[in-house]
């Protein structure tokens, strides 16, 4: 009898033995591979950038109508979070929840005109308002523990700018607005812009400004109709309003547009009329139109793609989208970049080769089929991406002496005000 328990015991201990041995002596290797591969890619950021980072310190303006609502519920859930856990750490698993359920409508819907089932609504509700939970706390997570630095800026804007992207395509495809593909196209890429302009005027200023109504009321807004989605239905939104003979579903595409463009207007505004630099220049000392080329550029290349091919965009709306979207995001968060470390903005950039070579290929009557292109390019700009944003996190993380998913603990919350 007691050779036969044994057994069990022994088999366990030889299990936890070789999971601790996977631990110790894996983890930390590949661990290490990685960094040293991070390490020997080109410098992205110059010491003279990085002394800049040093002088940052994060401003902004303005309140937006729900922020005071929802503040007694983010200062809930801030103290549910324990004050070993990094903020960084926070406003990634965030995105990345947010990712995975906007995934879900590009998988039951990849061209953005198919009804929807209400699980996915509803998964897609909770994880954007999971995301927009987490990352309203990570910064007073930073203060709390006192772990705040550039670093948790740069990060959360830049996680901000890729989440952009799947929450418009997303919202997209759940009013179905594939059935009109332009319609489609022209509410993700002036979604893009109207995040892009907000930072192009923090790039001049050197201040975020806010508006009554921002990113808070938008996000709340889409998931209130994905939770009325997956409760009540989406055909309601198939009703035809009278006299306008207009179904229901593009009042929040228009409401969206208008939205959009009034932000792009006033941020502007702002900006013709200087900025913090030298003679009313950018916070670089730089040109304060020049940031907008390299969004006429993504815009440019975008449209004429989609225009000229048959295909290529209206057979694939959702992936065509994502692609360009995670070529817009590299664009954007160079800017971000720019504006912290007072750096200069310049035209081109290696995650435009996709597009280009998409465009080659039309000029070329298509010698490979666009959807394996299309796809070739969606991989080049995502690994375009990430290898610049661990470059840059990497050389931030070194400079400053920090990590960026690990803080050292406090034990007791460090009082800065919430």
């Amino acid at each position: 009898m007691s050779r036969q328990t044994s057994r069990p015991a022994n088999d366990l201990n030889q299990r936890l033995d070789l999971i601790n041995n996977f631990r110790t002596n894996h983890l930390p290797n590949a661990g290490n591979t990685i960094k040293k591969k991070i390490d020997k890619m080109p410098a992205i950021l110059t010491d003279v950038q990085l002394k800049n980072l040093d002088n940052h310190k994060y401003s902004s303006e303005g309140s937006t109508i729900l922020d005071p609502l929802f503040q007694p519920y983010w200062k809930w859930l801030l103290y549910q979070i324990p004050l070993s856990i990094a903020p960084n750490l926070l406003t990634i698993v965030g995105l990345i929840l947010n990712i995975v359920t906007s995934m879900l409508f590009m998988i039951y819907s990849p061209n953005g005109d198919q009804e929807l089932p209400r699980w996915v609504f509803f998964s897609c509700a909770f994880g954007l308002f999971f995301y927009q939970s987490l990352d309203a706390i990570d910064g007073k997570q930073a203060r709390r523990t006192n772990s705040s630095s550039p670093l948790g800026e740069l990060f959360d804007h830049g996680c901000d700018a890729i989440s952009t992207i799947f929450v418009t395509v997303s919202f997209a495809i759940g009013m179905e607005l594939g059935k009109d593909p332009w319609i489609m196209f022209s509410m993700v890429i002036i979604g893009m812009s109207a995040f892009y302009t907000a930072h192009w005027q923090t790039y001049i200023t050197g201040c975020l400004k806010f508006g009554s109504i921002d990113v808070t009321e938008a996000q709340a807004t889409i998931y209130l109709i994905y939770l009325w989605n997956s409760i009540i239905g989406s055909s309601i939104w198939l009703y035809k309003l009278p006299i306008l003979n207009l179904e229901l579903r593009y009042v929040p595409f228009i409401v969206a547009f208008f939205g959009s463009v009034s932000s792009i207007l006033s941020n502007i505004k702002t900006i013709s009329k200087g900025g913090k630099g030298k003679n009313g220049s950018s916070v670089a000392d730089s040109s304060i139109v020049f940031p907008i080329f390299p969004l006429f550029l993504f815009v440019f290349l975008a449209f004429s793609i989609a225009s000229k091919s048959q295909t290529v965009y209206l057979d694939n709306k959702c992936l065509y989208l994502v692609t360009f979207g995670i070529v817009w995001a590299k664009i954007t968060i160079k800017l971000i970049v720019a504006h912290m470390t007072k750096g200069e903005i310049f035209l081109l950039d290696s995650c435009l080769i996709g597009p280009i070579l998409l465009l080659l290929n039309q000029y070329f009557s298509y010698i490979i089929p666009e959807i394996i292109v299309l796809c070739f390019c969606l991989i080049l700009a995502t690994i375009d991406l990430i290898k610049y944003c661990s470059k840059v996190c990497y050389q931030i993380c070194t400079h400053m002496n920090i990590y960026l998913f690990k803080i050292t603990p406090v034990s007791s919350p460090v009082n800065k005000g919430h």
